[in-house]
């Protein structure tokens, strides 16, 4: 720490870099912007001038040498996460990185490792779990409201245009962005989902390519079964225009619960009348732009990593949490492609 405040290094300058700059500047009073890394040096010294970095690199290992820096964020392409959190664990900073954590299994568990051998925090962005209706909904199955469970499902309709899908070259690759609708987009979903519902234990899943020329899906279904015998449905695409409001749905023998991200759509408990007034205030970002995303889920995020290194306890959502969205991903690909149901774990 420096002047008693945390300081942060962004390795990636790209979309989503600045949002994890806007996330540290809204905890300005505890946590500071020192250092940018992005192989367009001329992008990383942008976002520096922005935030009031002073150090800028091309190089990210230059960024890792930096005494300075307490914490680094990881928000490179996908395929690249593993590599780059090894190498940060390895110079000793903490890591807050952006999902999917990795686009493989192997390669997370060694993310994992690394920072374990380390003594390094590693947590995965996931801000959906953060949302206040999220914390509430959580709460509330897991006090056993809903009596037995019946149902949890996730809606999860984007659209992305063909210049998206041109706009990086590691978009919509099985190599760097490890699928599509799914692990880029729907992950969010996913994760929370499975969060949720306490975990899916199979799946039996249909994705293909519907309207865009790419290599991975753009459309994807799977009926999911959880660990408690509760089933479900996850939808996902990038191909439906203009993409629609994320939606949750669970349901019990005694209530059932709908969300998105504007708040709670219904709210209905046997013998129970009033019902909570909670919006959705943390977004992951727009069904239709992947750009309109606020920064209030990585505050509280990155929040919880200072606070877990003070406190020296594990962040909210660790690398083993961000694995499990991964796995579920992976089983819906391999399900598809082998037409058969999949159990996890893989």
């Amino acid at each position: 720490m420096k002047n008693g405040k945390f300081q942060f290094g962004i390795i990636g300058a790209g979309v989503i870099g600045p949002t994890h700059a806007k996330a540290i500047r809204d905890l300005s009073g505890r946590a500071e912007v020192t250092a940018v890394a992005d192989i367009e040096e001329s992008r990383a010294a942008d976002l520096a001038k922005k935030f009031g970095a002073t150090a800028v690199y091309k190089d990210y290992r230059e960024l890792l040498k930096n005494k300075d820096i307490d914490v680094v964020n990881v928000c490179v392409p996908s395929g690249l996460h593993g590599q780059v959190v090894k190498d940060a664990a390895k110079a000793g900073k903490h890591i807050v990185c952006e999902k999917p954590i990795e686009i493989t299994l192997p390669k997370i568990d060694e993310m994992v490792k690394a920072c374990k051998d380390a003594n390094i925090k590693l947590a995965c962005i996931f801000q959906r779990r953060m949302a206040p209706t999220s914390v509430e909904l959580k709460k509330k199955i897991d006090s056993g409201a809903f009596g037995k469970m019946v149902m949890g499902s996730a809606y999860l309709k984007y659209y992305r245009s063909a210049e998206y899908y041109k706009s990086a070259g590691w978009r919509a690759t099985w190599e760097l962005d490890g699928g599509g609708a799914l692990m880029n987009q729907g992950v969010h979903g996913i994760d929370l989902i499975n969060w949720m519902m306490g975990g899916i234990s199979s799946v039996s899943a249909i994705c293909e390519t519907k309207t865009r020329d790419i290599e991975v899906e753009d459309t994807a279904i799977a009926m999911v079964r959880f660990k408690s015998g509760a089933v479900g449905v996850i939808e996902g695409s990038t191909s439906i225009y203009p993409g629609l409001p994320t939606r949750f749905e669970i349901g019990g023998e005694k209530g059932t619960v709908a969300m998105t991200d504007s708040g709670f759509v219904s709210w209905d408990f046997e013998g129970e009348k009033e019902k909570p007034v909670l919006v959705g205030e943390v977004k992951e970002g727009s069904s239709s732009d992947n750009r309109a995303i606020t920064a209030s889920g990585h505050t509280l995020q990155i929040a919880d990593m200072m606070d877990a290194i003070k406190e020296n306890r594990e962040p909210v959502c660790n690398g083993a949490e961000g694995r499990k969205a991964v796995e579920v991903i992976l089983a819906i690909y391999k399900s598809s492609k082998e037409k058969k149901e999949i159990k996890l774990p893989l």
